[in-house]
């Protein structure tokens, strides 16, 4: 089974087959799957898939692009959500300079993924953590201000990863997985390789970013948690292990990083796997 760890299943452009496309998913070997927030409105829409289908979790936060949303009155409603039992992280939150580049709006990005990040030390929730063309200060923040992890469950993840092995291996250290999508598959995706052959596969999580980032041979298309064979199996070349390994390793990863998650009763339960195992 695969732990689908980053979808955005209410995205306007899965409408017109929302709901056969989640249906067909434990059919190609998806066990659960967490729908993430991005801004109030998508977070609202994540915790309605979590509510109506029984693999589907939602995670509660607002993308640095989307930080207009938030004010004190929002952020304590944001707070409120993280109370809900379908609720099992913080995120996604962060840091993203591709988009926006003046001072003053990266001083507010940094200013709300503190909040967010002592939002998810106060509930003891795990953090999915977006970094773009911010290496440095998403760094330097997470350092700032440590969660809960540093063993044992870890604290967070840090979502579709794109800068150094080196780095990686620092975030693991603080506690967080790193997580690996599509972009995996990609010819020119040559730092994302290292990082996965360098770093622990006990400390590597399956994503897609869905609908974005369809690895090969399906770049280009609208993604789905379906194509996270080909991520698997791209991962498991890198390590010279089975896709299967792959596949139950970062099952288990999942599990205790988002261990307020359960499996449904009809998805088998993986063996537990330690560090030691990679």
């Amino acid at each position: 089974m695969i732990f689908e760890t980053h979808a955005h299943y209410d995205d306007k452009r899965f409408a017109p087959d929302r709901e056969a496309l989640l249906a067909s998913l434990p059919e190609t070997g998806i066990g659960l799957i967490i729908n993430v927030g991005a801004s109030l409105e998508t977070t609202i829409s994540s915790l309605r898939l979590a509510g109506e289908h029984e693999f589907i979790y939602a995670a509660v936060g607002v993308h640095p692009s989307d930080i207009s949303d938030l004010n004190e009155e929002t952020f304590a409603w944001l707070k409120q959500q993280t109370t809900l039992p379908r609720v099992v992280a913080v995120g996604e939150t962060g840091l993203d300079y591709y988009w926006d580049k003046e001072p003053e709006v990266q001083e507010k990005q940094r200013y709300w993924f503190r909040r967010q990040l002592e939002l998810a030390k106060e509930t003891q929730l795990p953090v999915i953590i977006h970094s773009r063309e911010a290496a440095a200060d998403t760094l330097r923040i997470v350092r700032e201000i440590p969660l809960p992890g540093s063993s044992g469950n870890g604290c967070g993840v840090i979502h579709c990863y794109s800068y150094s092995a080196d780095q990686a291996a620092e975030y693991v250290s603080l506690g967080y997985y790193i997580g690996v999508g599509g972009v995996v598959t990609f010819k020119n995706a040559r730092k994302l390789r290292e990082t996965v052959q360098q770093i622990p596969l006990t400390r590597l999580l399956l994503e897609t970013d869905c609908p974005y980032m369809a690895p090969e041979p399906h770049r280009g298309e609208r993604n789905n948690s379906s194509y996270l064979s080909f991520v698997a199996e791209k991962i498991a070349e890198l390590k010279g292990i089975t896709r299967q390994e792959v596949e139950q390793v970062t099952w288990d990863n999942a599990m205790r990083l988002f261990d307020r998650c359960k499996v449904p009763p009809e998805q088998p339960a993986q063996k537990k796997t330690t560090d030691s195992d990679s």
